[in-house]
C-alpha cells in the first residue's frame, strides 16, 4: 500500500517534504472511525493509484454519507419545499405513465427480430420480457425499502447518499441523467415517429426532413434531396419532437396535480388501446409463428432482454416525487411494486399476440405493433394503435421530465449542483427553473438524436444505478440494523445480490458502443464533481465548520 500511496502523491504532485505527514493521513483514512466502513477503503486505494486530482486531506469526503435522519432533517428545514397531493393511485398510475411507452410500442420489434449487432429473441421475446421483469423486481423491492425509509426527491441519488457516500451518489445522479433526460430523448423521437404515422392515417403527410434525426438523414438519399440546403449543408431535424417536449416542459411549470390528472388521463386511454390490440390481434394469431420459439437460443433472449429493459424504465421514477406524497413512507411502495407488476402482465400478453401475428423476422420496424395490424389488413385498427402509441409516449415523457427535475432539485439543495436548480416558483410550487433546462436540453438533443443510440446509453446507464441502489440496501442494512424501515426488502441479502447480478448480466447484451460511450460520460461526470461538486458539496462545508 505504502508503494502505491507514494506514486499516487507523485502523480498527484504532492511536494516531496510533505509526503510522509499525507502518508499518515492516508494511514489514518484508511483506519477510519469505524469498522462497518472497512469495505470502503479501496476507494482510498484507487483514487491514488489512479491519481485522481483530489487533495489527499479531502478524500474523506468522497465517503462521507448522510444519515436519513440527517437528510429528511434538511428538506423539512428547507423554505423551497414542493407541494404534497399524490396518493397511491396517483402514484401506480405515474409508474405506468412512465413504463408504458416507447418501450412496447417501438423497440419491442427490434428486440424480436435483432439487428446488425444483436440477435432477435424471436417468439421467445415472452421470456425476455419475464427476464427482465424479475430482475426489475428485485431493485424495486430494493427501491421500496429506501423510498419508505428515506421519502426524498432524489431517488436512487438520495439513497446513495445515506448508504454509499458523497461520490457513489454523484455517480448514481449523473447515471440517472442517463435515464429520465436521455431516455426522453429516445421517447420524444420515438414518439415523432408515431405521430408522422398517425398523420399519414389521416391522410396528412410530414416532410421527411422536418421529422428524423440526423443520422437516418446522411444516410438516405430521398431527405437529402428534399431538404432546404443553407451553404451546401441539409437543413434537418426532428420538429414534432421539440414540440411535445416543450409542450410538457410549460405543463409541469404550470404545477404537479394538473401533470398527474394529465399523467392518469394518458393512461386510462394507452391501456384502452393496449387491450383493444390484444383483443383484435387475438383473432389473427397463428401458432406456427411461435415456431420456433426461440430462434437464436438463449443469446436472442439475453439480447432481447438487454433491448426491452427500456420498456421497464420509469417503475422508480415513483420515487422522484416522494416530497409531493400525502403518505409517503406507506404509498410509494405500493406505487413502485404495483405499477411493475402490472406492466409485466400487460408486456407478455402483448408479446404473445404481437409476435403470434406475424413471423418474428418481420418486426424491425419502429411501429411494431401498427405494422402487425395492417399485415392482418385491419389499416383502421393500426391507425387506433398509432393513437395509442403517441398517447403512450405523451405519458412517459411528462414523467421522465418530472422525474429528471426533481433529481437536479435534490443535487442542487445538497450543494452537488448550483444553486439556480433547487429554485421553487413561488406560485405552482415546482422546480421550475430545473424542468425549463431539462426541456431545453431534451428539445435540442431530440431534434437531431437517433432512437436506437439513445436507448442503448438511457439503458447502460440505468442498469449501473439500479445494481448501485441493491449494493446500498446491504449496506444500509449492515450499518444500521436497527433503524424502523416502514418497508422491508426480504430474504436480504438475497433479493439485493439478485438484483445486482441480474442488472449487470442485462448489461452483457449491449453492444460495445454503449460501453464506450458509458465510459465517456462517467469520465464527464467525474471531471465537473471535482470542478464543481466536490468544493461546493454543503455536506462537506458543514463539516469544516
Amino acid at each position: 500500500m505504502i508503494r502505491r500511496c507514494l506514486w499516487g502523491f507523485q502523480t498527484l504532485g504532492v511536494p516531496l517534504h510533505r509526503r510522509p505527514a499525507a502518508l499518515l493521513k492516508v494511514a489514518n483514512l484508511s483506519a477510519l472511525s469505524s469498522h462497518r466502513d472497512q469495505p470502503f477503503r479501496w476507494v482510498w486505494h484507487v483514487a491514488l493509484v489512479l491519481g485522481y486530482p483530489f487533495p489527499v486531506a479531502g478524500l474523506r469526503r468522497l465517503l462521507r454519507t448522510k444519515t436519513p435522519d440527517a437528510i429528511l432533517k434538511e428538506a423539512e428545514a428547507s423554505t423551497e419545499k414542493l407541494k404534497r397531493v399524490l396518493g397511491p393511485i396517483d402514484l401506480i398510475a405515474l409508474g405506468i405513465g412512465a413504463v408504458i411507452g416507447a418501450g412496447i410500442f417501438a423497440l419491442v420489434g427490434t428486440a424480436a427480430a435483432g439487428d446488425p449487432s444483436r440477435p432477435g429473441a424471436g417468439p421467445a421475446l415472452m421470456l425476455s420480457f419475464l427476464l427482465t421483469g424479475l430482475a426489475c423486481a428485485f431493485t424495486g423491492l430494493c427501491y421500496a425499502e429506501f423510498a419508505s425509509l428515506v421519502p426524498i426527491s432524489g431517488s436512487a441519488y438520495t439513497y446513495a447518499y445515506a448508504a454509499l457516500g458523497e461520490l457513489l451518489a454523484w455517480i448514481i445522479g449523473w447515471d440517472l441523467i442517463l435515464e429520465y433526460a436521455v431516455g426522453n430523448v429516445a421517447v420524444a423521437v420515438s414518439w415523432s415517429g408515431y405521430f408522422c404515422e398517425l398523420l399519414r392515417g389521416l391522410g396528412i403527410v410530414f416532410p421527411p426532413w422536418l421529422a428524423t434525426d440526423l443520422r437516418t438523414a446522411l444516410q438516405s438519399p430521398e431527405i437529402r434531396s428534399s431538404a432546404p440546403h443553407v451553404l451546401g449543408v441539409p437543413v434537418v431535424f426532428n420538429l414534432p419532437a421539440v414540440f411535445i417536449v416543450i409542450f410538457l416542459t410549460l405543463l409541469l411549470v404550470i404545477g404537479i396535480k394538473e401533470s398527474a390528472r394529465f399523467n392518469t388521463f394518458m393512461v386510462g386511454i394507452k391501456l384502452v388501446v393496449l387491450g383493444f390490440f390484444v383483443f383484435v390481434g387475438m383473432q389473427y394469431v397463428e401458432p406456427a409463428n411461435w415456431h420456433p420459439f426461440a430462434p437464436n437460443g438463449w443469446a436472442g433472449i439475453q439480447a432481447g432482454a438487454a433491448v426491452i429493459f427500456f420498456a421497464y424504465i420509469g417503475f422508480d421514477a415513483v420515487s422522484t416525487v416522494a416530497e409531493e406524497c400525502r403518505r409517503p413512507a406507506r404509498d410509494l411502495p405500493i406505487g413502485i411494486l404495483g405499477s411493475l407488476a402490472a406492466c409485466t402482465v400487460i408486456y407478455v400478453i402483448v408479446a404473445a399476440v404481437l409476435t403470434g401475428m406475424i413471423p418474428w423476422n418481420q418486426l424491425h420496424t419502429a411501429e411494431p405493433l401498427s405494422v402487425a395490424m395492417r399485415v392482418v389488413h385491419k389499416d383502421w385498427a393500426a391507425g387506433v394503435v398509432a393513437f395509442g402509441s403517441v398517447v403512450a409516449h405523451t405519458a412517459v415523457l411528462l414523467v421522465f421530465q418530472l422525474g429528471q427535475s426533481r433529481i437536479f432539485y435534490s443535487m442542487a439543495r445538497d450543494g452537488l449542483l448550483p444553486e439556480t436548480f433547487a429554485r421553487v416558483h413561488p406560485r405552482f410550487r415546482t422546480p421550475h427553473v430545473a424542468t425549463i433546462i431539462t426541456g431545453i436540453f431534451v428539445a435540442g438533443a431530440s431534434a437531431i438524436a437517433s432512437l436506437e443510440e439513445m436507448a442503448d446509453l438511457c439503458n447502460i446507464g440505468t442498469l449501473s444505478a439500479f445494481a448501485l441502489v441493491c449494493a446500498g440496501v446491504i449496506v444500509l442494512r449492515y450499518r444500521d440494523p436497527l433503524r424502523h424501515r416502514p418497508f422491508r426488502t426480504p430474504l436480504v441479502p438475497v433479493i439485493p445480490v439478485l438484483g445486482i447480478f441480474s442488472c449487470l448480466y442485462l448489461t452483457l447484451g449491449l453492444p460495445i458502443t454503449a460501453w464506450i460511450r458509458f465510459g465517456v460520460w462517467l469520465l464527464v461526470g467525474l471531471a465537473f464533481y471535482r470542478a464543481y461538486s466536490f468544493t461546493h458539496s454543503k455536506l462537506a462545508r458543514s463539516a469544516e465548520s
